[in-house]
């Protein structure tokens, strides 16, 4: 009995210090970690880091942080822990090669919070699609289109292809292109088009628009406008001007032509 009682009082302290060792580093553990966490937090704030990437990395951080201290423990209390690290290595790999698509989008959606290619509200055209920018997430990137519908975009797609954002600039050039007859006086459709673009409160003198003979094609001659807008201007203006100049050319008796073809029939006579 008393060799029992000894053994038990050894195995007490030995594996009683193992024990309140593993208990300490878990704790200690978690107050460093909390600490750093803290640190690497209050720097990515003031690197403006977009605050759903700064959740997600401190998330993966004190995961990563959390296995390495149980680890530490388990090695504390005589566990052998290669065979732990060599499941986790495995689990790692197999869940990487499962989520290839969605490492994919998470690795895009990091490039698009980082590299600010758009933000949201402004309008784009990405990933074969168009619309205002209504959220930017790690995995996908959700747009309203002009008709009110919700697109979800996986980021992948996104950055897999050309971004057009049409806000990112403060002005755009609106690009438009009239015709008139070829009997139809040049000089007093260049007139009329420089009277309308000057009467537009919205069109910028700076830089100056362009009004210009731009080609002679197969029924018209066809002038280039190109005024600059602010760019919330731009459809308003891309419309009114369309109209205006169809009223303001049939006022003054400007034609604008539309394609035609002349078909001649040629009889002959039989013998």
């Amino acid at each position: 009995m008393e060799n029992l009682w000894e053994k038990l009082a050894d195995w007490s302290t030995i594996y009683g210090i193992k024990i309140i060792g593993a208990i300490a580093i878990i704790v200690i553990g978690r107050i460093v970690i909390g600490i750093l966490t803290g640190i690497i937090g209050r720097l990515m704030k003031r690197a403006n880091t977009d605050e759903t990437l700064t959740k997600f990395i401190l998330k993966l951080t004190k995961i990563a942080l959390l296995t390495f201290v149980f680890i530490s423990a388990l090695g504390t209390l005589g566990v052998q822990t290669a065979s732990f690290v060599a499941i986790i290595g495995a689990a790692g790999l197999a869940i990487g090669f499962a989520l290839q698509g969605s490492l994919s989008n998470f690795a895009s959606g990091v490039m698009l919070i980082v590299f600010r290619p758009f933000k949201t509200g402004d309008y784009v055209e990405a990933g074969g699609n168009s619309g205002v920018v209504e959220e930017i997430s790690i995995f996908n990137t959700i747009m309203k289109t002009p008709d009110n519908k919700k697109v979800i975009i996986p980021n992948s797609q996104v950055t897999g292809g050309s971004i057009v954002n049409y806000s990112a600039k403060d002005t755009r050039r609106v690009d438009m292109t009239f015709g008139i007859g070829y009997n139809d006086d040049i000089k007093l459709a260049k007139e009329t088009l420089e009277e309308l673009v000057k009467a537009d409160s919205r069109i910028l003198t700076d830089p100056a628009p362009t009004i210009a003979v731009s080609e002679l094609a197969d029924s018209s001659v066809n002038f280039v406008c190109r005024p600059w807008v602010k760019t919330a201007d731009y459809w308003g203006v891309y419309f009114d001007m369309t109209e205006k100049v169809k009223l303001t050319f049939d006022q003054k008796g400007i034609s604008i032509p539309f394609p035609q073809q002349d078909v001649h029939i040629h009889q002959v006579s039989g013998n």
